[in-house]
């Protein structure tokens, strides 16, 4: 009986281990962080351009 507790354990040791650090499944997709910098913002830059191109003496659209 000790030794069929053993492998039990062993074996969720084991599995538990292999989801901690084990290979990425391809359905998972990897975390990203929802905030992007101003200067990799399209919307941002495309707000730049339209304000030089205006030549408006009022503030650059914020981020």
């Amino acid at each position: 009986m000790l030794y069929l507790l053993a492998a039990v354990g062993a074996i969720t040791v084991a599995v538990l281990l292999w989801r901690a650090f084990g290979v990425q499944t391809a359905g998972v997709a990897p975390r990203r962080s929802t905030s992007i910098a101003p200067d990799d913002d399209p919307e941002f830059l495309r707000g730049l351009d339209e304000h030089r191109k205006r030549g408006d003496d009022e503030k650059p659209p914020s981020a």
